[in-house]
């Protein structure tokens, strides 16, 4: 059961320290100001199955503060994969979450990694990459690997910050994920995070991009 509060203590307190870290050596590459809520990661991970053996991919998990919800909702015979590109980050996230499975590596090859790894498609992926940093040709092969590991039985989940949709990057994602997706579902706005935040759920991608 997940509080509504941040982790406090010495955990919270080295979550904290690594976010704020991270944030300094890779500004540019960092769409957030604190770690995300237990609330916002309880609506985040709310796809992730709660019974069988189903494959969840958690893109840019960051100092885990989300994985720590899904760990929660995984059923026994879950997998649970956490795709992080910067290096210092994997190493916090292996020494914090021993029961995660850490891969390094880009998001943009998710369908590389799931196959080395003999897994042919995610039942959930639970995204935490900063969209609106990143430009059309890079969104386009993200929503495209995301779209063939989660076929037409998978679902998907992103945040964005309220603040933030009045720019038009913000409503120029909106449109591309709703080209993308038949279903894309809009969550009331998680004001117990810093700063407030919604996610969109999408299940069935139209057809393959990238």
């Amino acid at each position: 059961m997940t509080s509504d509060t941040p982790a406090t203590g010495a955990d919270g307190r080295s979550a904290r320290r690594a976010f704020l870290a991270a944030a300094v050596r890779r500004p540019a590459t960092m769409g957030a100001v604190a770690p995300s809520s237990p609330r916002l990661g309880a609506v985040l991970a709310s796809v992730v199955p709660r019974t069988g053996e189903p494959v969840v991919v958690e893109l840019g998990p960051g100092t885990g503060a989300v994985s720590a919800v899904i760990a929660e909702r995984l059923p026994a015979g879950g997998r649970h994969l956490a795709v992080e590109l910067d290096p210092d980050m994997v190493a916090y996230l292996r020494r914090t979450r021993p029961g995660l499975e850490v891969v390094p590596g880009n998001a943009a090859d998710l369908g590389d990694l799931l196959a080395e790894r003999g897994l042919p498609r995610a039942d959930a992926i639970i995204c935490g990459l900063p969209w609106a940093l990143l430009d059309d040709a890079t969104q386009t092969r993200l929503l495209g690997e995301i779209s063939r590991a989660i076929g037409d039985t998978g679902a998907f989940t992103t945040f964005a910050y309220l603040h933030g949709m009045s720019l038009s990057a913000a409503r120029r994602f909106r449109r591309t994920l709703r080209a993308t997706f038949e279903e894309v579902q809009v969550t009331a706005t998680v004001w117990r995070n810093l700063p407030p935040a919604f996610v969109y759920v999408c299940r069935r991608p139209f057809a393959p991009r990238g």
